[in-house]
């Protein structure tokens, strides 16, 4: 049976391995190649966060009745996220490697944290309280982070 776990936290290696290589562009100087990277990292992370924020956290909020608590969280870290992205989308055009190093940093620290709290604690209890309906839900993300790549 496919469950969120079984989803979603491959999806987080793939973007992390999306950032990387945008980061080691950067560090090269080889701003095409880095440009072209981060587009596509910032593509699929986006689309993770939309999937989430769009499939995931509603149907978890309404199957616990909890509307202020993991999910609130998680929203508002991935609105920073979003913000550091188009501070690296920004600095990747520019060409400017101390602004893109600097929102690659912090965005890495803070993906790391909020990564390690979706798949220990929010994913579990996802896949826990959406327990009728977790196949159909992580079907559905499933087709909507491939329909990215």
């Amino acid at each position: 049976m496919l469950d969120i776990r079984e989803v979603l936290p491959p999806h987080h290696k793939h973007c992390d391995e999306l950032f990387s290589a945008a980061e080691a562009a950067a560090q090269q100087g080889d701003w095409a190649a880095c440009v072209a990277a981060q587009t596509r990292f910032a593509a699929e992370l986006l689309a993770h966060l939309d999937a989430e924020e769009a499939l995931l956290f509603p149907a978890f909020e309404e199957a616990t009745g909890m509307t202020q608590g993991p999910t609130r969280v998680m929203r508002m870290e991935h609105e920073q996220m979003r913000g550091l992205t188009e501070q690296m989308n920004q600095a990747a055009t520019a060409q400017d490697a101390e602004t893109f190093a600097g929102a690659a940093e912090t965005l890495l620290i803070l993906m790391q944290q909020h990564n390690m709290k979706e798949e220990n604690i929010l994913y579990p209890m996802c896949d826990q309280a959406l327990a009728g309906q977790v196949e159909t839900l992580a079907a559905e993300l499933q087709q909507r982070l491939a329909a990215v790549a």
